[in-house]
């Protein structure tokens, strides 16, 4: 039989894109266990439009959460392990956490799953994403071994030998938990065979495009990032749109941290791992460098 998973999704005011995630999920060849959609304090119609699935689905279930007036990437998680606490007495082999602004075809978690079955070691899986004409690892730095926060699924073992997702403001809470499984011994990874189409350009929820760049720079330099693979990566952006500008905002974040010596919210041990793993990536850059700069 095949592995059974569960999915939770936080939302708050989705009702531009929720609608297309949970026909994308209730269309799936391989449904989920339970599906819990939290509401964050929504008040534009959110609730109503899970209600109207929810209805006729018993493994569909809609959490409303108070307002609490917060709206960062800490919040994130406080809202996950709202739903999680409830999978407490829930028997399942996967988790996985779900934006409310993704679609994708119809065998996307059956094609998971089998991945999940065929790799034991196989701690966290995903998939690249398309974003209007942007594909994240053509087109970025992005490492295969790193799964993308849109979608991603964790099993159980590892997930809770990570801890879960730790709260972090400022963002990194999904590269954290990715990052955190392969220190620990885990395979992570996102698959090419399949991809999932993010609606809401990432970043760029409470802001414009230059300044989610910035902010991107910030992200880096506190989830560690090597000031020689920050300059490469920066130097790569400036060539993709918006030209010059967008490299320019993500170096200006990272430097402005590196020069104020910005405090880190994640462990040493971490951050010389993840600094390890860029310096073996840019040495493969003198021998193959598309696939590195990809």
């Amino acid at each position: 039989m095949a592995l059974e998973y569960v999915l939770i999704t936080p939302a708050r005011n989705e009702t531009d894109y929720i609608e297309k995630t949970i026909q994308s999920v209730i269309n799936q060849t391989l449904l989920p266990k339970r599906w819990i959609i939290v509401s964050d304090g929504s008040t534009d119609g959110t609730d109503e439009i899970v209600k109207k699935y929810a209805e006729s689905r018993e493994w569909l279930e809609l959490l409303h959460l108070p307002d609490t007036q917060q709206r960062n990437f800490a919040a994130k998680v406080r809202v996950f392990n709202a739903a999680y606490t409830l999978l407490n007495n829930v028997s399942y082999d996967i988790i996985g956490c779900l934006d409310a602004d993704i679609t994708f075809k119809e065998d996307y978690f059956a094609f998971l799953i089998d991945k999940f079955e065929t790799m034991p070691n196989l701690g966290v899986g995903g998939t690249h994403y398309v974003e209007d004409d942007f594909h994240s690892f053509n087109d970025s730095y992005m490492n295969i071994n790193h799964v993308n926060g849109g979608c991603q699924l964790f099993r159980k073992a590892c997930f809770e030998e990570i801890g879960g997702y730790v709260p972090i403001k400022g963002g990194g809470i999904d590269w954290v938990a990715v990052t955190t499984a392969r220190m620990k011994g885990w395979t992570t990874y996102s698959f090419s065979e399949r991809v999932f189409y993010h609606h809401r350009k990432i970043g760029t929820a409470g802001g414009n495009e230059i300044k989610s760049r910035f902010n991107y720079g910030r992200k880096d330099y506190f989830l560690g990032s090597h000031p020689l693979w920050e300059i490469l990566r920066g130097s790569y952006q400036m060539l993709k749109k918006p030209y010059f500008i967008g490299g320019a905002a993500l170096l200006a974040g990272y430097f402005w941290c590196f020069i104020t010596r910005f405090e880190r919210p994640i462990s040493e041990e971490l951050v010389q791992f993840y600094r390890k793993e860029q310096l073996a990536r840019l040495r493969q850059l003198i021998t193959k460098p598309i696939d590195v700069l990809r």
